[in-house]
C-alpha cells in the first residue's frame, strides 16, 4: 500500500469517527446538559457563588420617576363635574437598595436579609423642583378619616364639623416633596391630640426614604435551581393574612430581582409585592434585545387584576362585595390603614374602560404604563425592568359629610410611579462572556460534527483526484514497456495474459487493464 493510500485510509476513518461521535453527542445532548448543570450550581445565593456578591449590592442603576395628576377644575368637580387632571412629572430619583444583615438559616439552605432603600433627586432627570412645583389633589387623609368614622353618625357630625371650623376640604395643595415625603397636616394632628396611634404626618412616601420593607428569607436554589431567589417567609410569615382565600394570601415567586436560570417560555414568573400586598404573575410577551443580550419579556397579563367575573381566582382579594371592583383595580386599604386606597397600572392600563373615561385627561398607552421584565433566559439574570404602578383614591358620597354630597363615585387617579433599571456595561460585558462560554461549550458537538463534515470532503476530494490520475493500461501499452528496465514485475505479468489470450479473441477484465478487442505488441488489432 502506498503512502498516499494510507492517507486516504487515515482521512476516512478519522471522518468517520468524528461524525458519529458529534452526531451522538447532538442526539445524547451531553455537552448541554454538563454546562446547565454548572449553570445551576453557579447561580445559588451561597458565599462564593457566581452572583452572590452582585445579589447583596446589584450594580446596575434604579431609577425611581414620579407622576402626578393635577385637578383643574377643584370647584367644578366639587359640584359633580367630571374631573380633568394634567399629569406633571417626572420628578426622577436615583434608588439604592443594597440588602442588609445578610445571614444563612437552616443549615445554609436559606438566606435572610434586609432591604432598605434610598432615594436620591436627581434634577436633570426631573420637569421641575420638587420644593417649588405645587399639586392640587384628592386631601387623602380627610377622606381616609371621613371613611373610617362614617358608620357612625355621632362621630361622623363631630368630625364634620371640627373640619368646617379648620377649614379642611376635599381638595388640598402641596408641593411635590411634600406630598412624597410628608407634611404635618393640621385634621391628623387634630385627632393625634386625643389619639396618640395616629400619626399627624402624611406622606405617599413617608417613612419610605431609608426604611425597609421587613426582613425577607429566601431560599438558596442550591438543592433545587426552580427555587433560586423564592420567598420562603416575609416578615416571619410564610403566608399573608389579609385576604379571604388561601390562594389570595400566598406568598408566591421572588421578589422581582431574581429568577431562576434556563427560563421557558411557558412558564409563569410570580413577584411578591410588599406595596400591592399581594403576589402577581407574569407571562411570556415576545424576544427582546438589550446591549446586544438575548431576552424574554414577561409582562403581566389582565388577568392580574381582572374582576372575580373575569378570572374568579381574583374573587380571594374581595374582602367585602362592598371592596370587589373591576377589572383593572385592586383595593389595598387593609394594608394602608383603612384608608380607602386603590392600586392600578397607570392611567388604568388593562382596566375596564369606564374608570379611564370618567377622568378627562387620562389615556392608556401599552408603550407608557405597561410593566414588563425582560430576562436573560439562560441565567434569570433581568437585564431590564418597567414597574409601573399608580395610586388612586376612592371618592364618593359620605354619610354626614355635606362636602361630599355632590360626589360621584369616582376612582381618582393621585400619582403613578416608574421604577426602572437596565443591566450596566459592566455587568453586560461579564455576561456576554458568560453567555459565550455557554454557547461554544453546548455547541461542542457540533463543531465536531463540522469537523467531520470538511474531512469528509477532503476524502472525497482525494478518492476522485486517486481516480483520475489511474492511467488505463492495454496490451499495447505492455508491450511498448516491457523493455524499460523500470517497468515493474506486476505490468510484465500482464503482458504474458495479454500473449495467453489474444488468440482467444475476447474481453479480458484484468486488474486496471481493459480490452474490447485483442491488440499485438504492435498495437495492431485482431
Amino acid at each position: 500500500m502506498t503512502r498516499r493510500s494510507c492517507a486516504i485510509y487515515g482521512v476516512g476513518i478519522v471522518c468517520a469517527h468524528l461524525l458519529i461521535i458529534g452526531i451522538g453527542l447532538v442526539v445524547a445532548q451531553v455537552f448541554q446538559t454538563l454546562i446547565h448543570n454548572r449553570l445551576k450550581k453557579e447561580i445559588t445565593l451561597t458565599e462564593g457563588s457566581r452572583v452572590f456578591e452582585t445579589w447583596k449590592n446589584p450594580p446596575p442603576p434604579v431609577f425611581m420617576q414620579f407622576f402626578f395628576f393635577n385637578i383643574s377644575n377643584p370647584d367644578e368637580f366639587l359640584d359633580g363635574s367630571k374631573p380633568v387632571v394634567s399629569q406633571v412629572g417626572p420628578y426622577t430619583y436615583r434608588e439604592y437598595r443594597p440588602k442588609e444583615n445578610v445571614s444563612f438559616v437552616e443549615n445554609g439552605t436559606k438566606v435572610s436579609a434586609y432591604q432598605p432603600k434610598t432615594f436620591v433627586f436627581l434634577p436633570d432627570r426631573s420637569v421641575g423642583d420638587p420644593d417649588m412645583d405645587m399639586i392640587t389633589t384628592i386631601n387623602i387623609p380627610a377622606v381616609a378619616v371621613m371613611n373610617k368614622v362614617k358608620d357612625s353618625f355621632w362621630r361622623s357630625s363631630m368630625l364634620s364639623i371640627l373640619m368646617n371650623s379648620m377649614k379642611v376640604g376635599i381638595i388640598m395643595t402641596h408641593s411635590v416633596n411634600e406630598l412624597l415625603w410628608g407634611f404635618k397636616d393640621p385634621l391628623l394632628s387634630h385627632i393625634h391630640l386625643t389619639n396618640p396611634d395616629i400619626d399627624e404626618y402624611f406622606g405617599l412616601m413617608y417613612k419610605k426614604n431609608g426604611s425597609n420593607d421587613g426582613e425577607f428569607v429566601f431560599h438558596t436554589g442550591e438543592a433545587d435551581y426552580m427555587d433560586y431567589g423564592r420567598i420562603a417567609t416575609f416578615r416571619g410569615e410564610s403566608k399573608l393574612s389579609l385576604w379571604k382565600s388561601e390562594q389570595s394570601n400566598m406568598i408566591n415567586g421572588t421578589d422581582g430581582s431574581t429568577f431562576h436560570p434556563l427560563l421557558s417560555k411557558n412558564e409563569r414568573l410570580y413577584i411578591f409585592s410588599p406595596d400591592l400586598c399581594r403576589s402577581i404573575f407574569m407571562e411570556f410577551e415576545k424576544d427582546v434585545e438589550v446591549k446586544g443580550l438575548p431576552a424574554y419579556r414577561f409582562t403581566p397579563p389582565r388577568d392580574v387584576l381582572a374582576s372575580k367575573d373575569e378570572n374568579p381566582d381574583n374573587e380571594g382579594f374581595c374582602v367585602s362585595p362592598k371592596e370587589c371592583l373591576g377589572t383593572g383595580l385592586l383595593k389595598v386599604s387593609m394594608c394602608r390603614k383603612g384608608a380607602p386606597v386603590v392600586a392600578s397600572f397607570p392611567h388604568f392600563y388593562l382596566g375596564d374602560k369606564k374608570y379611564s373615561n370618567a377622568i378627562e385627561g387620562l389615556n392608556p398607552v401599552r408603550e407608557h404604563h405597561q410593566t414588563y421584565l425582560d430576562l436573560n433566559p439562560t441565567t434569570g439574570v433581568p437585564v431590564r425592568a418597567s414597574k409601573r404602578a399608580q395610586v388612586n383614591i376612592i371618592i364618593n358620597r359620605i354619610p354626614g359629610f355635606p362636602k361630599t354630597k355632590f360626589l360621584n363615585e369616582t376612582i381618582f387617579p393621585v400619582m403613578f410611579i416608574n421604577e426602572t433599571v437596565v443591566i450596566d456595561d459592566v455587568s453586560a460585558a461579564k455576561l456576554h462572556k458568560l453567555l459565550l462560554m455557554v454557547t461554544l461549550v453546548s455547541n461542542f458537538p457540533l463543531i465536531i460534527v463540522g469537523l467531520g463534515a470538511v474531512l469528509l470532503l477532503v476524502f472525497i476530494g482525494l478518492i476522485i483526484r486517486e481516480r483520475k490520475e489511474k492511467v488505463p493500461l492495454t496490451c499495447a501499452s505492455v508491450g511498448r514497456q516491457s523493455s524499460n528496465s523500470l517497468f515493474n514485475m506486476q505490468q510484465l505479468g500482464h503482458q504474458d495474459l495479454c500473449q495467453n489470450h489474444i488468440s482467444k479473441n475476447r474481453f479480458w477484465p484484468g486488474p486496471k487493464l481493459y480490452f474490447n478487442k485483442a491488440e499485438n505488441a504492435t498495437g495492431e488489432t485482431f
